[in-house]
This record gives structure tokens, sequence and C-alpha cells, in this order.
């Protein structure tokens, strides 16, 4: 699955009739580029040695159970884990790209809790989220293309890296689900008290 191909399905509401193809369109690209942050860091997950292929349900159970990770969780989480962050990953755009990402999940909460927006935003402006979006996951996608050969679109993220001893690169060391539990509790979940990362 390559960024052309996951993308297609916008395309196509895009090019539809619909009414609401503007506002449908803006959510679902905000759920690709939440999909794609929380593969790639699956990912670096699974190349740790005690990871196999049995161990893919329970690793996807276990990230499962919180219930409050994220875009910036995730994005926190893969800062923790590898030793380039996303913003070196994304490249000159990422402040530009990063707030409107922001913005997007803004507004995306409040179209999925039945709420309107407070800038009521026309179809239009949308749309410029959905551009926006599109550009952050392209650059993301070929900056880890780039860095560890995976660009967080493949379907299957448990799956091991052709690059030997990836895994040997990160700032955190796993030895088995445990581990990973734990990595989730400290990075991932929102504790109380703990302000979410800038700039949302």
């Amino acid at each position: 699955m390559s960024y052309a191909a996951e993308f297609a399905t916008v395309d196509l509401l895009l090019e539809s009739s619909h009414e609401t193809r503007g506002v449908d369109a803006f959510a679902l690209s905000f759920i690709k580029a939440e999909r794609q942050m929380r593969r790639l860091l699956t990912y670096l997950v699974y190349q740790f040695p005690c990871f196999l292929q049995g161990d893919a349900e329970r690793l996807r159970d276990a990230l499962g159970r919180s219930t409050d990770v994220y875009f910036p969780e995730l994005e926190r989480g893969f800062d923790e884990l590898y030793p380039k962050k996303v913003r070196d990953l994304v490249g000159s755009d990422y402040a530009k790209l990063r707030r409107r990402l922001c913005d997007a999940e803004r507004h995306r909460n409040k179209i999925f809790h039945g709420q309107l927006t407070a800038e009521y935003l026309s179809r239009q402006e949308l749309i410029g989220y959905v551009c926006d979006i599109r550009s952050w996951c392209k650059a993301l996608a070929c900056g880890c293309m780039a860095e560890f050969h995976y660009d967080g679109f493949g379907r299957n993220s448990f799956q091991k890296s052709q690059i030997l001893n990836l895994c040997s690169r990160f700032k955190i060391q796993m030895v088995g689900l445990p581990d990973y539990e734990d990595f989730i509790r400290k990075h991932l979940e929102r504790h109380k008290g703990r302000r979410r990362r800038s700039p949302c």
C-alpha cells in the first residue's frame, strides 16, 4: 500500500457530487494520518527480537486497551523510541503542517461529537485541511521510507525490517510484552496533569 493508493478513497470523495464530500474527506484524511502514526510506532516496536509473528495480536491488544491514545501521544511515543524525531522526518514544513494537524484534530473532535466547529468551516476550508493532512502524510512517509524502509501505509505493521538490528538504534529497549505495556503507560497514555504536546 502506497501513499497515493491510501488516499485514493479521499480522492473519490472529493470528486463526487455528495453534499458532505468536504467534511467526509476531511474526517477520513485525519483518520488516515492518525493510523499512519500508529502503524509507524507499532512497526518500530515489532523490531525487537522478543516479538515474533505470534505476538502481533498481543501487541495490538496492549495498545488497544489504552483508550486515550491519539495523534499527539503517538507522536510523542515515536519520539521517545526512535533517535530521529517526527519533526526531523517530516522536514522543513513540520511546524506549519503540525499546526494545521492540531487545528484539524480540534475540528475533527467537534464533528465526531456532533458539534459545529466554532469557525463554521466551509467546504473549501475543509478541503484545505485535506491538502495539508495529505502533505504531512506524504512527507512523513518519504522520511520514514528513507530512514527505515516503512512508510506507515503498509497494511501489516507487524513485519520485520530488512535492516539488520534496526532496534539497536532505539533509545529504549524492550525484552518482552511487559516492557511494551510499561512504555504505553509512561509515554503514550495521557496522565492527569500532563500537558498535551505542543502545539495541540
